[in-house]
Protein backbone atom coordinates (compact mmCIF):
# COMPACT_ATOMS: atom_id res chain seq x y z
CA UNK A 1 0.00 0.00 0.00
CA UNK A 2 1.66 3.62 -1.23
CA UNK A 3 -0.62 6.00 0.17
CA UNK A 4 -4.08 6.87 1.84
CA UNK A 5 -6.98 8.62 0.19
CA UNK A 6 -9.06 11.02 2.97
CA UNK A 7 -12.90 11.47 1.47
CA UNK A 8 -14.66 14.73 2.70
CA UNK A 9 -18.39 15.21 3.38
CA UNK A 10 -19.02 18.55 4.57
CA UNK A 11 -22.24 20.91 4.74
CA UNK A 12 -21.25 22.78 1.59
CA UNK A 13 -19.19 20.05 -0.68
CA UNK A 14 -16.86 17.10 -0.95
CA UNK A 15 -12.79 17.64 -0.67
CA UNK A 16 -10.39 14.73 -1.39
CA UNK A 17 -7.47 14.53 0.51
CA UNK A 18 -4.41 12.57 -0.81
CA UNK A 19 -0.85 11.54 0.58
CA UNK A 20 2.00 9.00 0.59
CA UNK A 21 2.43 6.40 2.90
CA UNK A 22 4.17 9.12 5.28
CA UNK A 23 1.17 10.78 5.56
CA UNK A 24 3.34 14.36 5.72
CA UNK A 25 2.05 16.14 2.74
CA UNK A 26 -1.48 16.32 1.39
CA UNK A 27 -2.92 17.52 -1.74
CA UNK A 28 -6.57 18.86 -0.98
CA UNK A 29 -9.00 18.64 -4.15
CA UNK A 30 -12.33 20.35 -3.69
CA UNK A 31 -14.76 21.52 -3.10
CA UNK A 32 -16.39 19.18 -5.19
CA UNK A 33 -20.31 20.30 -5.55
CA UNK A 34 -19.84 23.47 -3.55
CA UNK A 35 -22.46 24.48 -2.03
CA UNK A 36 -24.73 21.09 -1.51
CA UNK A 37 -24.26 19.14 1.88
CA UNK A 38 -22.55 15.77 1.28
CA UNK A 39 -23.64 13.69 4.18
CA UNK A 40 -20.99 10.84 3.17
CA UNK A 41 -18.26 10.24 0.36
CA UNK A 42 -17.26 6.44 0.77
CA UNK A 43 -14.55 4.92 -1.89
CA UNK A 44 -14.95 0.89 -2.58
CA UNK A 45 -12.01 -1.19 -0.96
CA UNK A 46 -12.63 -3.60 -3.97
CA UNK A 47 -11.63 -0.73 -6.53
CA UNK A 48 -9.40 2.10 -5.68
CA UNK A 49 -10.77 4.76 -7.90
CA UNK A 50 -14.66 4.10 -7.09
CA UNK A 51 -16.28 6.46 -4.97
CA UNK A 52 -19.50 7.36 -3.93
CA UNK A 53 -21.37 10.32 -2.50
CA UNK A 54 -24.19 11.38 -1.31
CA UNK A 55 -25.09 14.90 -2.41
CA UNK A 56 -28.61 17.06 -0.71
CA UNK A 57 -30.25 19.99 -1.15
CA UNK A 58 -33.32 21.29 0.66
CA UNK A 59 -34.46 22.55 -2.33
CA UNK A 60 -33.52 20.22 -5.13
CA UNK A 61 -33.56 16.99 -2.32
CA UNK A 62 -31.46 14.00 -3.09
CA UNK A 63 -28.56 13.26 -6.01
CA UNK A 64 -26.33 10.56 -5.63
CA UNK A 65 -22.77 10.92 -7.27
CA UNK A 66 -20.07 8.41 -8.88
CA UNK A 67 -16.62 8.91 -9.76
CA UNK A 68 -14.22 5.84 -11.55
CA UNK A 69 -11.51 8.27 -11.45
CA UNK A 70 -10.55 8.98 -7.63
CA UNK A 71 -12.53 12.43 -7.25
CA UNK A 72 -11.31 14.04 -10.46
CA UNK A 73 -14.75 13.33 -12.19
CA UNK A 74 -18.48 12.60 -10.96
CA UNK A 75 -21.73 11.34 -12.72
CA UNK A 76 -24.96 11.47 -11.08
CA UNK A 77 -26.34 7.44 -10.61
CA UNK A 78 -29.74 6.41 -9.82
CA UNK A 79 -30.98 9.98 -9.73
CA UNK A 80 -34.47 8.59 -11.62
CA UNK A 81 -34.83 7.01 -8.21
CA UNK A 82 -33.69 9.73 -5.69
CA UNK A 83 -36.35 11.95 -5.89
CA UNK A 84 -39.67 12.99 -7.50
CA UNK A 85 -40.37 16.24 -6.70
CA UNK A 86 -43.19 15.93 -3.99
CA UNK A 87 -41.90 16.66 -0.98
CA UNK A 88 -41.66 13.22 1.68
CA UNK A 89 -42.22 10.88 -0.81
CA UNK A 90 -39.67 8.92 -2.93
CA UNK A 91 -39.89 6.81 -6.07
CA UNK A 92 -37.78 3.76 -4.33
CA UNK A 93 -41.40 3.13 -2.91
CA UNK A 94 -44.14 1.43 -4.39
CA UNK A 95 -46.84 3.38 -4.65
CA UNK A 96 -49.15 1.97 -1.63
CA UNK A 97 -49.50 3.77 1.48
CA UNK A 98 -46.25 4.36 4.09
CA UNK A 99 -45.54 6.35 6.95
CA UNK A 100 -42.27 6.27 5.63
CA UNK A 101 -40.43 9.74 4.02
CA UNK A 102 -37.77 10.34 2.43
CA UNK A 103 -35.20 13.12 3.21
CA UNK A 104 -31.42 11.67 2.65
CA UNK A 105 -28.81 9.31 1.95
CA UNK A 106 -26.77 9.53 5.40
CA UNK A 107 -24.29 6.55 4.60
CA UNK A 108 -22.92 4.46 2.39
CA UNK A 109 -21.78 0.98 2.89
CA UNK A 110 -19.46 -0.79 -0.22
CA UNK A 111 -18.70 -4.15 -0.52
CA UNK A 112 -15.04 -5.33 0.32
CA UNK A 113 -15.23 -7.22 -2.40
CA UNK A 114 -17.20 -6.03 -5.21
CA UNK A 115 -16.99 -2.37 -6.65
CA UNK A 116 -20.65 -2.30 -8.03
CA UNK A 117 -22.35 -3.44 -4.50
CA UNK A 118 -23.25 -0.80 -2.30
CA UNK A 119 -25.51 -0.45 0.69
CA UNK A 120 -27.05 2.80 1.61
CA UNK A 121 -28.87 4.30 4.56
CA UNK A 122 -31.53 6.48 4.48
CA UNK A 123 -33.85 8.58 6.25
CA UNK A 124 -36.47 7.57 7.28
CA UNK A 125 -34.74 4.49 8.45
CA UNK A 126 -34.42 2.48 5.58
CA UNK A 127 -31.82 0.19 4.00
CA UNK A 128 -31.43 0.08 0.22
CA UNK A 129 -28.55 -2.18 -2.00
CA UNK A 130 -27.38 -1.37 -5.33
CA UNK A 131 -25.68 -4.53 -6.93
CA UNK A 132 -25.12 -2.12 -10.55
CA UNK A 133 -22.68 0.29 -9.27
CA UNK A 134 -25.93 2.58 -8.35
CA UNK A 135 -28.09 2.50 -11.05
CA UNK A 136 -30.58 0.94 -9.46
CA UNK A 137 -31.21 0.50 -6.03
CA UNK A 138 -33.45 -1.93 -4.06
CA UNK A 139 -34.87 -1.52 -0.77
CA UNK A 140 -34.29 -4.80 1.71
CA UNK A 141 -37.85 -4.23 3.00
CA UNK A 142 -37.63 -6.84 5.91
CA UNK A 143 -36.03 -4.07 8.41
CA UNK A 144 -38.47 -1.64 8.19
CA UNK A 145 -41.48 -4.50 8.27
CA UNK A 146 -40.32 -6.05 11.11
CA UNK A 147 -42.16 -6.36 14.09
CA UNK A 148 -41.05 -2.96 15.91
CA UNK A 149 -41.01 -0.93 13.01
CA UNK A 150 -43.97 0.84 13.61
CA UNK A 151 -42.91 2.47 16.93
CA UNK A 152 -39.57 3.80 16.12
CA UNK A 153 -39.28 7.31 16.84
CA UNK A 154 -36.44 9.69 15.43
CA UNK A 155 -33.59 11.32 17.05
CA UNK A 156 -32.51 14.91 17.07
CA UNK A 157 -31.44 14.74 13.55
CA UNK A 158 -34.35 12.45 12.43
CA UNK A 159 -35.16 8.70 11.85
CA UNK A 160 -31.88 8.04 10.34
CA UNK A 161 -30.08 4.33 9.32
CA UNK A 162 -26.55 5.70 10.01
CA UNK A 163 -24.42 2.58 10.61
CA UNK A 164 -24.13 -0.45 8.58
CA UNK A 165 -21.62 -2.93 9.47
CA UNK A 166 -20.98 -5.79 7.26
CA UNK A 167 -19.91 -9.00 8.80
CA UNK A 168 -16.42 -9.97 7.13
CA UNK A 169 -16.99 -13.50 8.42
CA UNK A 170 -20.70 -14.24 7.34
CA UNK A 171 -21.67 -12.55 3.70
CA UNK A 172 -25.73 -12.98 5.24
CA UNK A 173 -25.42 -11.02 8.22
CA UNK A 174 -25.25 -7.52 8.24
CA UNK A 175 -25.69 -4.92 11.26
CA UNK A 176 -27.85 -1.57 11.19
CA UNK A 177 -28.37 1.34 13.41
CA UNK A 178 -31.18 3.34 13.60
CA UNK A 179 -31.12 6.95 15.68
CA UNK A 180 -33.63 6.15 17.90
CA UNK A 181 -34.47 2.97 17.58
CA UNK A 182 -31.44 0.98 18.38
CA UNK A 183 -29.33 -2.11 16.88
CA UNK A 184 -30.97 -4.40 14.19
CA UNK A 185 -28.88 -7.54 12.98
CA UNK A 186 -29.77 -9.60 9.80
CA UNK A 187 -28.01 -13.55 9.25
CA UNK A 188 -30.19 -14.22 6.16
CA UNK A 189 -28.75 -11.23 3.60
CA UNK A 190 -31.29 -8.76 4.98
CA UNK A 191 -34.57 -10.87 4.24
CA UNK A 192 -35.15 -10.82 8.07
CA UNK A 193 -34.43 -8.58 11.05
CA UNK A 194 -34.25 -8.48 15.03
CA UNK A 195 -33.50 -5.87 17.18
CA UNK A 196 -30.32 -6.54 19.29
CA UNK A 197 -30.43 -4.16 22.24
CA UNK A 198 -30.21 -6.13 25.23
CA UNK A 199 -28.24 -4.55 27.79
CA UNK A 200 -29.10 -1.13 27.03
CA UNK A 201 -30.52 1.92 29.61
CA UNK A 202 -31.97 5.21 27.82
CA UNK A 203 -33.03 8.02 29.71
CA UNK A 204 -36.97 8.01 29.14
CA UNK A 205 -36.99 4.33 28.85
CA UNK A 206 -38.36 3.18 31.96
CA UNK A 207 -38.47 -0.76 30.75
CA UNK A 208 -34.66 -2.11 31.27
CA UNK A 209 -35.64 -4.93 29.06
CA UNK A 210 -36.95 -2.53 25.96
CA UNK A 211 -36.19 -4.02 22.70
CA UNK A 212 -36.38 -0.60 20.68
CA UNK A 213 -35.94 3.48 21.65
CA UNK A 214 -32.62 3.68 22.16
CA UNK A 215 -30.35 6.27 20.57
CA UNK A 216 -27.15 4.94 18.85
CA UNK A 217 -24.92 7.02 17.25
CA UNK A 218 -22.48 4.32 16.19
CA UNK A 219 -21.17 1.30 15.98
CA UNK A 220 -17.94 -0.05 15.09
CA UNK A 221 -15.92 -3.70 14.83
CA UNK A 222 -12.80 -4.92 14.16
CA UNK A 223 -12.51 -7.40 10.80
CA UNK A 224 -10.48 -10.01 12.96
CA UNK A 225 -13.80 -10.14 15.50
CA UNK A 226 -16.96 -9.49 14.22
CA UNK A 227 -18.37 -10.74 16.92
CA UNK A 228 -17.05 -8.08 19.48
CA UNK A 229 -19.29 -4.31 18.70
CA UNK A 230 -18.23 -0.77 20.13
CA UNK A 231 -21.01 1.30 20.28
CA UNK A 232 -21.54 5.46 21.40
CA UNK A 233 -24.93 6.02 22.19
CA UNK A 234 -26.52 8.90 23.64
CA UNK A 235 -24.71 8.43 26.98
CA UNK A 236 -22.76 5.20 27.05
CA UNK A 237 -20.18 3.54 25.58
CA UNK A 238 -20.81 -0.08 25.11
CA UNK A 239 -19.27 -3.47 24.13
CA UNK A 240 -21.08 -6.30 22.89
CA UNK A 241 -19.21 -9.33 22.61
CA UNK A 242 -21.74 -11.66 21.40
CA UNK A 243 -22.66 -9.77 17.73
CA UNK A 244 -25.31 -7.84 19.69
CA UNK A 245 -26.97 -10.19 21.94
CA UNK A 246 -26.13 -8.21 24.82
CA UNK A 247 -23.89 -5.09 25.49
CA UNK A 248 -22.50 -3.54 28.47
CA UNK A 249 -21.01 -0.04 29.61
CA UNK A 250 -17.39 0.55 28.91
CA UNK A 251 -17.29 3.96 29.81
CA UNK A 252 -14.88 3.52 32.79
CA UNK A 253 -12.94 6.84 33.36
CA UNK A 254 -13.98 8.70 30.09
CA UNK A 255 -14.90 12.78 31.52
CA UNK A 256 -18.29 11.97 29.61
CA UNK A 257 -19.85 8.85 27.95
CA UNK A 258 -21.64 10.78 25.25
CA UNK A 259 -20.28 11.78 21.97
CA UNK A 260 -21.14 10.55 17.99
CA UNK A 261 -17.77 8.58 16.69
CA UNK A 262 -16.21 5.50 17.65
CA UNK A 263 -13.63 3.57 16.06
CA UNK A 264 -11.23 0.83 16.33
CA UNK A 265 -7.26 0.42 15.43
CA UNK A 266 -6.97 -1.29 12.31
CA UNK A 267 -4.18 -3.87 13.65
CA UNK A 268 -5.12 -4.31 17.62
CA UNK A 269 -9.03 -4.95 17.76
CA UNK A 270 -8.82 -4.04 21.65
CA UNK A 271 -7.80 -0.47 20.71
CA UNK A 272 -11.00 1.94 20.03
CA UNK A 273 -11.19 5.44 20.09
CA UNK A 274 -13.88 7.97 20.93
CA UNK A 275 -14.32 11.73 21.27
CA UNK A 276 -16.67 13.00 24.00
CA UNK A 277 -17.99 15.61 24.10
CA UNK A 278 -20.02 17.85 27.57
CA UNK A 279 -23.65 16.87 27.08
CA UNK A 280 -26.39 16.20 25.01
CA UNK A 281 -27.40 19.59 24.83
CA UNK A 282 -23.71 21.28 25.24
CA UNK A 283 -21.85 20.11 22.16
CA UNK A 284 -18.53 20.93 22.65
CA UNK A 285 -15.87 19.28 24.13
CA UNK A 286 -15.28 18.93 27.98
CA UNK A 287 -13.49 22.11 29.45
CA UNK A 288 -13.29 23.41 25.88
CA UNK A 289 -10.15 20.60 25.44
CA UNK A 290 -10.26 18.77 22.27
CA UNK A 291 -9.12 14.97 23.24
CA UNK A 292 -9.11 11.91 21.93
CA UNK A 293 -10.07 9.23 24.50
CA UNK A 294 -8.04 6.18 23.54
CA UNK A 295 -8.55 2.64 25.31
CA UNK A 296 -6.11 -0.29 24.21
CA UNK A 297 -8.23 -2.54 27.04
CA UNK A 298 -11.59 -2.59 25.38
CA UNK A 299 -13.03 0.30 27.54
CA UNK A 300 -13.04 0.78 30.70
CA UNK A 301 -9.49 2.16 30.83
CA UNK A 302 -9.06 5.27 28.46
CA UNK A 303 -6.25 7.40 27.90
CA UNK A 304 -6.55 10.76 26.69
CA UNK A 305 -4.65 11.89 23.79
CA UNK A 306 -3.97 15.55 23.23
CA UNK A 307 -0.43 15.76 21.24
CA UNK A 308 -1.11 18.73 18.39
CA UNK A 309 -5.22 19.35 19.65
CA UNK A 310 -6.76 22.84 20.68
CA UNK A 311 -6.41 22.79 24.94
CA UNK A 312 -8.26 25.66 25.21
CA UNK A 313 -11.22 27.54 24.04
CA UNK A 314 -12.21 24.66 21.43
CA UNK A 315 -16.42 24.32 20.91
CA UNK A 316 -16.07 22.27 17.80
CA UNK A 317 -17.80 18.76 17.96
CA UNK A 318 -16.79 15.85 15.84
CA UNK A 319 -20.32 14.33 14.23
CA UNK A 320 -21.02 10.26 14.31
CA UNK A 321 -19.79 9.48 10.68
CA UNK A 322 -16.47 11.93 11.05
CA UNK A 323 -13.91 9.73 12.31
CA UNK A 324 -11.69 6.63 10.46
CA UNK A 325 -8.80 4.71 10.62
CA UNK A 326 -6.18 3.73 7.60
CA UNK A 327 -4.73 0.20 7.31
CA UNK A 328 -0.99 1.39 6.79
CA UNK A 329 1.14 -0.40 9.22
CA UNK A 330 1.42 2.43 11.49
CA UNK A 331 -2.78 2.75 11.70
CA UNK A 332 -3.18 6.59 11.10
CA UNK A 333 -6.66 8.08 12.48
CA UNK A 334 -8.53 10.67 11.46
CA UNK A 335 -11.60 13.19 12.36
CA UNK A 336 -12.94 16.14 11.43
CA UNK A 337 -14.66 18.90 13.22
CA UNK A 338 -17.80 20.80 12.75
CA UNK A 339 -15.24 23.80 12.68
CA UNK A 340 -13.74 22.80 9.55
CA UNK A 341 -10.61 21.40 10.82
CA UNK A 342 -9.64 17.69 9.94
CA UNK A 343 -7.04 16.48 12.15
CA UNK A 344 -4.69 12.84 11.27
CA UNK A 345 -2.29 10.54 13.33
CA UNK A 346 -0.24 8.50 11.51
CA UNK A 347 0.96 6.88 14.98
CA UNK A 348 -2.22 5.59 16.51
CA UNK A 349 -3.18 8.59 18.14
CA UNK A 350 -0.06 9.44 19.92
CA UNK A 351 0.58 12.90 18.25
CA UNK A 352 -2.00 15.01 15.72
CA UNK A 353 -1.89 17.68 13.12
CA UNK A 354 -4.52 19.82 10.71
CA UNK A 355 -4.07 18.28 7.66
CA UNK A 356 -6.35 21.01 6.19
CA UNK A 357 -8.16 23.74 7.98
CA UNK A 358 -11.08 26.24 7.86
CA UNK A 359 -13.34 23.72 5.21
CA UNK A 360 -17.39 24.05 6.14
CA UNK A 361 -18.68 21.94 9.12
CA UNK A 362 -18.02 18.19 8.17
CA UNK A 363 -19.92 15.78 8.39
CA UNK A 364 -18.41 12.39 7.27
CA UNK A 365 -14.45 11.06 7.06
CA UNK A 366 -13.60 7.89 5.48
CA UNK A 367 -10.19 6.73 4.29
CA UNK A 368 -9.62 4.60 1.14
CA UNK A 369 -6.06 2.38 0.82
CA UNK A 370 -4.22 3.56 -2.07
CA UNK A 371 -2.06 0.88 -4.21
Amino acid sequence: MSGVRVLVGTRKGAFVLTSDGKRERWEVSGPHFAGWEIYHVAGSPAAPDRLYASQSNGWFGQLIQRSDDGGKTWEPVGNEFAYDGVPGTHQWYDGTPHPWEFARVWHFEPSPTDPDTVYAGVEDAGLFRTTDGGQTWQELPGLREQDSGSSWQPGAGGLCLHTIVLDPSDPERIFAAISAAGVFRTDDAGKTWRPINRGLQSEGIPDPDAEVGHCVHRIAMHRSRPHVLFMQKHWDVMRSDDAGESWHEVSGNLPSDFGFPIGVHAHEPDTVYVVPIKSDSEHYPPDGRLRVYRSRTGGNEWEALTDGLPQSNCYVNVLRDAMAVDLLDSCGVYFGTTGGQVYASADAGDSWAPIVRDLPAVLSVEVQALP
